[in-house]
């Protein structure tokens, strides 16, 4: 029978912890109550603090016991995640928390498959939450008092949460309507390309479009990780350059890993890998001066990478690839990686472009299942569009 998981900290948030049970329990809905506080719980709950330390990798003592509140919160959290991911009978998760509570009980949120509802009521619901949802979809409450024994606003702000949540977890959404998901990147600079393959593969494909602004890569990869996606098209691998260069919209270090575990269907391209993206001139670092520059608009600007650059981003890429056990194929447009990089473009540089064509195609290993194509054309060609059209439905049919 899936449950509604009830999550807070019982040392601190008892008396709010048991009032949003009850609450959410009153709709008819099944509840468990889930402690993962570091000291003694204040009222009953049906799984236990040390119940959730235990799937700590170094066993229950690693969090509980010990005198270092931030030790004891970190630990918490690490073993709340691997807890939630051992269970199959979770229909939902709502969280109460101020600052400990809402790191330990987000970092799990954030491991649970999209689509799977998800509500934090928080102190911190109000400020900066980037570090407490990431590309996943939880909802933030702010609880607007602190948690600090019931009131009449807390009260109020806890029913209407167990009641939001109830409703997600008995109204869940429909199914889709049968058409297989992909997920595609793009930029600005790579829009006609992109536009193009979706336009032709709409009929066939629910296409997921992502900014590739170093959250959207890593929405689409979160989503291929959680089984929602059928196949990538993965044209604009710009994030790599500012993760590598320390541009303002970088990917993370497990760029590619959600392709390499889930062994999708897979075709690449090297699309606006000719810029790491800053913002106000004034914000760009010292050691960078004298560099190609174009100014995208007044907050935004693009540094030409060099051939130099352009060899450690195609060696990062093709490693990374080679790790692929899926059906791939790895598309390079030798006329041109962005709407910039054009013959008389701002960031025309044939020599960098081929030091990065070289070193994927030599780092990637190309095989049976892993093959690497160079195209005489612009990555925003129409044709270039079709021919990567035309190698997803061939990988995509393997």
């Amino acid at each position: 029978m899936k449950r509604i998981y009830v999550v807070g900290t019982a040392d601190t948030k008892g008396e709010e912890l048991a009032f949003l049970a009850d609450a959410i329990a009153a709709t008819g809905a099944a509840v468990s109550r889930v402690d993962v506080g570091t000291r003694d719980a204040t009222i009953p709950v049906d799984i236990t603090a040390k119940e959730i330390a235990g799937h700590h990798p170094d066993g229950s003592t690693a969090v509980l016991g010990g005198e270092d509140r931030g030790a004891a919160v970190a630990a918490m959290g690490v073993a709340f995640t691997r807890f939630v991911q051992s269970r199959n009978d979770i229909a939902a998760v709502i969280g109460i928390g101020g600052g400990g509570g809402t790191s330990i009980i987000t970092s799990a949120m954030r491991a649970l498959p999209l689509g799977l509802p998800k509500i934090m009521v928080s102190t911190l619901a109000s400020g900066d939450t980037a570090p407490y949802v990431d590309v996943s979809d939880i909802n933030m409450m702010p609880s607007v008092t602190d948690m600090a024994g019931l009131n009449r606003l807390s009260r109020v702000v806890l029913h209407n949460a167990a009641q939001a949540i109830a409703g997600m977890a008995a109204r869940p959404a429909p199914s889709p309507d049968g058409k297989p998901s992909i997920g595609l990147t793009m930029f600005g600079v790579t829009t006609p390309c992109v536009t193009a393959i979706a336009d032709q593969l709409r009929s066939t494909y629910d296409c997921m479009v992502f900014h590739a602004t170093g959250t959207g890569g890593r929405s689409m990869e979160k989503l291929a990780d959680s089984g929602l996606l059928s196949g990538v098209i993965d044209i604009t691998t710009t994030e790599v350059c500012d993760l590598l260069f320390g541009g303002v919209l970088p990917a993370t270090e497990d760029r590619f890993g959600a392709i390499a575990r889930s062994k999708l269907p897979y075709v690449g391209s090297v699309g606006a890998l000719d810029m790491v993206n800053f913002w106000a001139p004034s914000t760009i670092p010292d050691r960078y001066r004298g560099r190609l520059f174009y100014e995208h608009n007044p907050n935004v600007t693009l540094m030409r990478t060099t051939a130099q650059e352009c060899r450690a981003i195609g060696e990062w890429i093709g490693t990374r690839l080679a790790h692929c056990e899926g059906p791939l194929h790895f598309l390079i447009p030798e006329k041109g990686v962005s709407a910039l990089d054009i013959e008389g473009g701002a960031f025309f540089d044939p020599e960098a472009d081929a030091v990065l064509f070289e070193a994927i195609e030599r780092t990637i290993k190309p095989n049976a299942k892993r093959r690497v194509t160079r195209l005489p054309l612009h990555i925003n060609d129409p044709q270039f569009a079709k021919a990567a059209t035309a190698a997803f439905l061939d990988i995509a049919r393997q």
